[in-house]
């Protein structure tokens, strides 16, 4: 099968509009966005770690920091774009045992109205590093002032959030955290 020709980064935002889906029914209370034509079209899959990355150019992450399951998905392609490690943000994580040392905070409630404990192992957040938190989309921002929080006991430095979709419902949120995104959600 021929692949079309790859689009000029300034296309990214247009490539994503189209690629995503918006699904409910009719009787449905609302509709929820769709992302997986994101990952499906590999074309558009290979642009975005180095779209996000770009989004925070001047930082220079040490480690990229993602939640299950998005976050990880495309922390991972920033991480690798950039040649540094990556840090899952476990929701509600369960330590192996005694000695498995985890850094654990719990959300405001989500956009699902749930309130999750997010969770990373504390040898993986280290005083002095650098993080990059990375997700699909920001909505009431629970978990990425969550991860902040995380980050912020760590001792590590947080250098802000890079998102697909920004559609905070709280602008301080935006601010707080330093969220900057390839898409608003008003452009969608």
């Amino acid at each position: 099968m021929k692949r079309a020709a790859p689009r000029g980064p300034g296309e990214l935002p247009a490539h994503l509009r189209e690629r995503l889906r918006w699904v409910g029914d009719r009787t449905d209370p609302d509709v929820r966005a769709d992302p997986t034509g994101w990952w499906h079209d590999g074309e558009l899959l290979a642009q975005l770690g180095p779209a996000l990355a770009e989004l925070f150019r001047e930082a220079s992450p040490t480690v990229i920091v993602g939640p299950q399951s998005r976050g990880v998905l495309l922390g991972a392609l920033v991480a690798v774009h950039l040649g540094v490690g990556l840090v899952e943000l476990v929701k509600d994580p369960c330590p192996a045992a005694d000695s498995d040392a985890w850094l654990q905070v719990t959300t405001s409630p989500d956009y699902r109205d749930r309130q999750l404990r997010l969770g990373a192992r504390r040898a993986l957040l280290r005083a002095g590093e650098r993080v990059l938190f990375v997700d699909d989309w920001v909505a009431t921002g629970a978990q990425v002032e969550a991860a902040h929080e995380l980050v912020e006991r760590s001792g590590a430095t947080w250098l802000g959030a890079a998102v697909v979709v920004d559609g905070a419902e709280r602008s301080h949120v935006r601010r707080a955290v330093s969220v900057r995104s390839l898409l608003r959600l008003r452009d969608l």
